[in-house]
């Protein structure tokens, strides 16, 4: 004789495996309900923390009209402005050197019996650095032109 209790109704489904059963759907329940209300949570946080940055915003607008605006000059005064610009030119222009190196080196006739295919981690972040390294130049161009147009000098 089995030691398990059978259900009353005759499903032959035994007693304790049913109350798993609906212990692991209840589970389920609980933790799908708890995901909906963190994600509730969530945005009602993203809202009060968007709603805090924009008085932050305005906070730090008011105080830099009020005479803050002398430090900004002194961070974009030409001692710091021409280092910092230097650097992301030959950054960049470093990075973009390397990516061309690199790409030269694959597609040699003779590396070609040794090439493994790319993994589509190593492509995007190739790409990635390509970009960036684009992007970094167009900003100091745009900061240069504008500096020049605005002040007259580099």
């Amino acid at each position: 004789m089995p030691t398990a209790s059978v259900h009353p109704q005759g499903s032959g489904v035994p007693l304790e495996q049913e109350t798993v059963t609906d212990i692991r759907k209840a589970g389920g329940v609980i933790a799908w309900s708890s995901l909906f209300f963190a994600v509730l949570q969530s945005v009602c946080t993203f809202f009060a923390a968007v709603d805090g940055l924009r008085v932050a915003i305005g906070i730090g607008a008011l105080v830099l009209g009020a005479g803050v605006g002398g430090f900004v000059r002194e961070l974009h005064s030409d001692p710091i402005r021409l280092p910092m610009i230097g650097l992301a030119l030959f950054g960049s222009l470093l990075n973009l050197v390397v990516l061309w190196q690199v790409r030269r080196l694959r597609s040699n006739p003779a590396a070609q019996w040794r090439q493994r295919p790319l993994s589509a981690g190593k492509i995007r972040m190739e790409r990635l650095q390509l970009v960036l390294s684009i992007v970094t130049l167009v900003l100091v161009g745009v900061e240069e032109y504008w500096h020049i147009r605005w002040h007259h000098h580099v």
